[in-house]
């Protein structure tokens, strides 16, 4: 994609990335955009079937932080399509509900002058073979943990292999989520950690992110309404690789955005949409080649839909596929 770290990068997730001022120069930033999953988020498990969603967002924001290109703002523009698949078999482990997901996302990115960047790609797949859920008897309080893996299989290219959505290495993300689900209440935490191996082309490690969303919502007959928010950040440093002479980045940055979500239970489908903006968004340090850090600093909105496409209890797809509900 030809954006230089020190200007911003992008990519996808569950649906997407976020341009990040702490990964190798030109990388994509964060796999999972922040907020993606704030329209579903729960730590409770759906009855037993296969279900599918459909995820989609945009991101309108401006490069800001200490090396911000002079002149007039330089604006950023993700969107992101992604389509997902959760498998919930009605399996019990150490007293828990199993699940599964897959996520394949896809994303188009465009940058603004000086820039002047454009590409069009296939983000690393999303598979999460493993997640559980734990019922606290009835006070409706609900835990969570998974473990997933985004695959270096998306759309790579470049002397680096980060001119597309796509990434050369592998990422890894342990998950907790908390729920208080009752009386239509939807209180959930959740928090993950994104751990990422080197890159296979130059042998450079970005440093590991860590997220933290929060969702207050309340069900109104058909509708749901509600706060969201999250925190993202690098916990950790880069290494570096004699492609780079190991020069190493040493920054780091902080995001802090609030917004809101409505939702509507049409029957067969739920259709949830939720915006945020960035209340704060901050970079420091500096690059040893090249030179002062930027964040990228916006507004997000993004759209979900889910139904569900079989259930055990029919025995065979459904006429009329019923919505992604948790217990």
């Amino acid at each position: 994609m030809g954006i230089r770290k020190g200007i911003a990068a992008w990519v996808v997730i569950v649906g997407a990335t976020q341009p990040a001022a702490a990964y190798e120069f030109g990388s994509p930033g964060v796999d999972q955009k922040p907020g993606i999953v704030l329209g579903g988020i729960s730590a409770a498990v759906p009855p037993p079937g296969i279900y599918m969603f459909e995820q989609f967002y945009t991101y309108q924001a401006t490069i800001t932080g200490p090396g911000r290109p002079p002149g007039d703002s330089v604006p950023v523009r993700l969107n992101s399509s992604s389509t997902g698949i959760l498998f919930v078999p009605g399996w019990s482990f150490l007293g828990a509900n199993y699940d599964a997901v897959i996520v394949q996302p896809v994303s188009t990115l465009g940058v603004g002058s000086p820039v002047n960047s454009n590409y069009f790609g296939l983000h690393n797949t999303l598979i999460i073979p493993a997640e559980l859920s734990w019922k606290l008897g009835d006070t409706g309080l609900f835990v969570k943990s998974g473990f997933g893996i985004y695959a270096p299989n998306g759309t790579i290219s470049g002397p680096t292999g980060l001119s597309n959505a796509g990434h050369p290495w592998w990422t890894f993300v342990p998950s907790f989520f908390v729920s208080y689900l009752k009386d239509g209440w939807n209180l959930t935490s959740a928090l993950y950690l994104e751990m990422n191996t080197r890159n296979t082309v130059t042998g450079y490690t970005s440093g590991n992110i860590f997220h933290a969303e929060f969702v207050a919502t309340k069900r109104i007959g058909k509708w749901t309404i509600g706060p969201v928010g999250y925190y993202c950040g690098q916990v950790s440093d880069d290494r570096s690789s004699a492609f780079y002479h190991n020069a190493i980045n040493v920054n780091r940055y902080n995001v802090w955005a609030a917004g809101a979500l409505v939702g509507y239970d049409f029957g067969p489908v739920a259709v949830n949409i939720w915006a945020l903006n960035d209340l704060h968004a901050d970079s420091s340090g500096s690059y040893p080649i090249q030179g002062k850090t930027t964040v990228t600093k916006g507004f997000s909105v993004f759209a979900s839909m889910s139904f569900r496409l079989w259930a055990p209890d029919d025995g065979k797809a459904q006429a009329a596929p019923r919505k992604l509900t948790y217990k």
